[in-house]
C-alpha cells in the first residue's frame, strides 16, 4: 500500500469508525463487544482491498460487511437468549425519554437479524430503500416488506406495553 492510501485509509478510519460500531451496535444486538469484532473484521478486510475500493464507497463497502456478517452470526445462534444492550455510542446520557428508548432498543433487538438490520438501515442510518436493498442483496421490496413488518411488530409490542409503562 502507498503512502496515500495509508494516509486515506487512516482518515477514512478516524472519520467512520464512531459510525460503523453504532451501526454494528443497533444491527447485531449483541454486546459491544461482538459489535467491535464485527467492525474490525470489517475495517481488516476493507484495508486488505483499500486500493480497490477507496475510489468507490468505502463507508457502504464496510457497512455491507458488517450487515452480512451480523446476519451470518444471528443465523448460527439457535436459541435466542437475552442480550444486554449497552448505549450506542454518541448518545447522549440525559435523553428527555430515556425509557422509551430503552424500550425501543429491546424491542428492535427482539426482531429477526434481517428485518434488524433493515430497520437500523433504514431509519437510524438513513438510507433510502434502493440504498438499503444494495447494501442487503435484496430487492427493494423485499426491504420495504420487511421495514413494515418490523414497524408493525414494534408498534404492537410498543401498545401492550403502553399500559405497562404509563
Amino acid at each position: 500500500m502507498t503512502e496515500e492510501d495509508e494516509a486515506a485509509f487512516d482518515e477514512f478510519l478516524a472519520a467512520r469508525s464512531t459510525a460503523l460500531l453504532r451501526t454494528a451496535i443497533l444491527v447485531c444486538g449483541a454486546s459491544p463487544h461482538d459489535a467491535e469484532d464485527l467492525v474490525q473484521n470489517a475495517l481488516e478486510k476493507i484495508y486488505r482491498h483499500w486500493s480497490r475500493v477507496r475510489h468507490d464507497n468505502p463507508e457502504s463497502y464496510a457497512r455491507r460487511i458488517v450487515v452480512n456478517a451480523a446476519i451470518s452470526v444471528s443465523r448460527r445462534r439457535r436459541v435466542i437468549q437475552e442480550i444486554t444492550f449497552a448505549r450506542p455510542p454518541d448518545t447522549p446520557v440525559d435523553a428527555p425519554d430515556v425509557d422509551l428508548r430503552d424500550a425501543l432498543l429491546a424491542e428492535l433487538r427482539r426482531l429477526p437479524a434481517r428485518m434488524r438490520a433493515v430497520l437500523v438501515l433504514r431509519y437510524w442510518e438513513d438510507l433510502s430503500e434502493t440504498e438499503t436493498a444494495a447494501l442487503m442483496g435484496c430487492s427493494a421490496g423485499t426491504v420495504k416488506s420487511q421495514a413494515a413488518r418490523g414497524l408493525a411488530r414494534i408498534r404492537e409490542r410498543m401498545g401492550t406495553l403502553e399500559g405497562v409503562m404509563g
